[in-house]
């Protein structure tokens, strides 16, 4: 029962990622006062189901002097790394249950660096390179703060395990306590998923498009499908180790992806030395004292009890 409801989990995280394209296309298209895609079947319902069917049979480019074999693993790999992160899902009747959710997680999480690294290294492509070293250093950088936050909330919780966090939450959640945290956690995820204001490693404008440029066809369109399964998944920790994931949890799951979108529209792009110092001189030092401020906490609780 255990695998045939992952595998159906998975098969339900792909069709979301497919409509989560279609939702950003039309919260976009909102956003500059247009319409999004309304015409491939109704009010564009199949829309992505074209554009994946495009990508797919789109011609393949490679370079003479790419590393091959790294090239067409780098995707798959990606791929495999999103799945792998919905081994964490939060089921309620407990189908699956990891008893050290969070440091797999983090272990998970951090394997994505070699994606971006690996990605523009075998593009041989000096902007590919460029936006590979970009991501490798963003991504290590907000790597940090993101796992003191997740220790501190292990810390008063008392557990790795999504569910025990969920339970511990099921009379006050731990959002009404610490804003302050949950503000910069969610930014952090923002240069963790190498999402707009933070998606340095993809600027356009100056890199073309970044780690991915030589990407064409099926390689692109499963680095994209990686990229949006790994914002849900995201969008789904955060609504479980913040509101509980009791109850609400799709309810917040969309409006975290919802507020991905918003951020996308109506911020600008981040300039990178001001993206590093946003992560070693203002984040950083939040996330430590919020470890040692939730420790000493659960310690003086521990006492007082």
């Amino acid at each position: 029962m255990s695998l045939m409801s992952y595998m159906l989990l998975l098969v339900m995280v792909l069709i979301s990622v497919a409509f989560f394209t279609l939702m950003e296309r039309k919260v976009l298209g909102y956003i500059h006062l247009r319409k999004g895609p309304n015409s491939v079947g109704f009010i564009g319902l199949f829309q992505p189901f074209s554009d994946v069917i495009k990508l797919f049979c789109k011609e393949v480019n490679f370079s003479n002097f790419m590393n091959f074999l790294l090239f067409i693993f780098v995707p798959l790999f990606s791929l495999f790394l999103m799945l792998l992160f919905w081994l964490n899902f939060f089921w309620i009747y407990e189908q699956m249950s990891m008893e050290y959710a969070m440091i797999f997680m983090l272990c998970i999480s951090s394997m994505g660096v070699y994606v971006i690294l690996w990605g523009g290294w075998s593009s041989n492509s000096k902007y590919a390179l460029l936006g590979a070293y970009r991501g490798l250093a963003q991504v290590i950088s907000y790597e940090v703060s993101l796992a003191m936050i997740l220790m501190g909330l292990v810390f008063f919780s008392g557990s790795y395990s999504l569910y025990d966090i969920s339970f511990f939450q099921s009379g006050y959640w731990i959002f009404w306590g610490f804003l302050s945290m949950l503000v910069v956690w969610f930014v952090s995820l923002l240069a963790e998923t190498n999402r707009s204001p933070f998606d340095l490693s993809e600027g356009e404008s100056e890199l073309v498009s970044g780690f991915n440029v030589e990407y064409g066809s099926y390689g692109f369109a499963i680095l994209f499908m990686a990229e949006y399964g790994n914002i849900i998944f995201m969008s789904m920790i955060t609504s479980v180790i913040f509101f509980g994931g009791l109850g609400w949890l799709c309810s917040f799951v969309l409006m975290f992806m919802y507020l991905y979108l918003v951020v996308r529209g109506t911020l600008v792009r981040y300039r990178y030395d001001k993206l590093m110092s946003l992560a070693w001189k203002i984040i950083l030092p939040f996330s430590i004292f919020m470890l040692l401020n939730l420790f000493m906490m659960k310690v003086l609780f521990f006492y007082l009890i």
